[in-house]
């Protein structure tokens, strides 16, 4: 009896199955970046800033001005339907001149910062791999999936006066990272797009040297992971599609 009642719940398993596999959603992927396409893009992006006696909270008497401007071009060449790979290259500059602050934290903790001079340049190079994913029947929007491998580092100098002592600092970076970015695209005619991804998955690990006063030597390592939407990792851009 007990043989007769497992085979009965094999054969009833087994219909299941072959329902199961009856079943198929018909959902159609397209070709939207065919095998042999070169994707050629950059994005540009430049800010300044420029504070007169500006107040905020515990800050008083906040004068400063400055910018910041980054350049990231990226080749890819499709191997496969929706499937490319290439690379990514950045390049920033930062300059922050601080003419005075007064940090007020109570009677009788009170700071003073004058005449505060930074000039940090970035620089990285990163490999891609693009995975893209049709919307429906759509041949101007599509999704992508960006797998990043970079490495990269920087070179920065702080000086800092204080009466007539002048105290600087200069910096060395390199960093490692792994990343996953998705976007979107969209096309504004068959041979420009424009992309906006975000970063969303990374792992980044980070070692920093400084040398002060061409006297002092400290040196700092550090590594982190990010399961997160990264606002601040928002990228536009215009790429085109050869």
């Amino acid at each position: 009896m007990k043989k007769i009642a497992f085979i009965l719940f094999l054969a009833l398993l087994g219909t299941l199955s072959t329902q199961a596999q009856e079943f198929k959603r018909d959902i159609k992927l397209g070709t939207f970046i065919p095998k042999g396409q070169w994707i050629v893009g950059s994005s540009v992006s430049y800010s300044e800033h420029n504070e007169k006696n500006y107040q905020f909270l515990v800050m008083d008497g906040f004068n400063s001005d400055g910018y910041t401007f980054k350049v990231s071009p990226m080749v890819c060449y499709a191997f496969k339907d929706n499937v490319a790979a290439g690379g990514r290259f950045s390049y920033g500059r930062t300059l922050t001149k601080l003419s005075d602050l007064s940090i007020n934290l109570d009677e009788d903790n009170q700071f003073d910062v004058n005449d505060l001079y930074q000039l940090k340049h970035s620089y990285s190079a990163m490999a891609v791999l693009r995975n893209y994913v049709t919307l429906g029947s759509s041949r101007r929007f599509a999704l992508f999936s960006e797998t990043q491998l970079g490495m990269g580092g920087s070179q920065s100098k702080v000086v800092s006066k204080g009466g007539d002592s002048v105290t600087g600092t200069y910096s060395t970076t390199t960093d490692f990272n792994i990343g996953v970015a998705p976007g979107i695209v969209a096309f504004i005619n068959n041979y420009t797009a424009v992309e906006i991804s975000v970063g969303v998955l990374g792992l980044n690990f980070s070692k920093v040297k400084q040398t002060t006063d061409q006297v002092y030597i400290g040196e700092r390592s550090s590594s982190s992971a990010n399961f997160r939407i990264n606002l601040f990792s928002i990228g536009l851009g215009i790429a085109f599609y050869l």
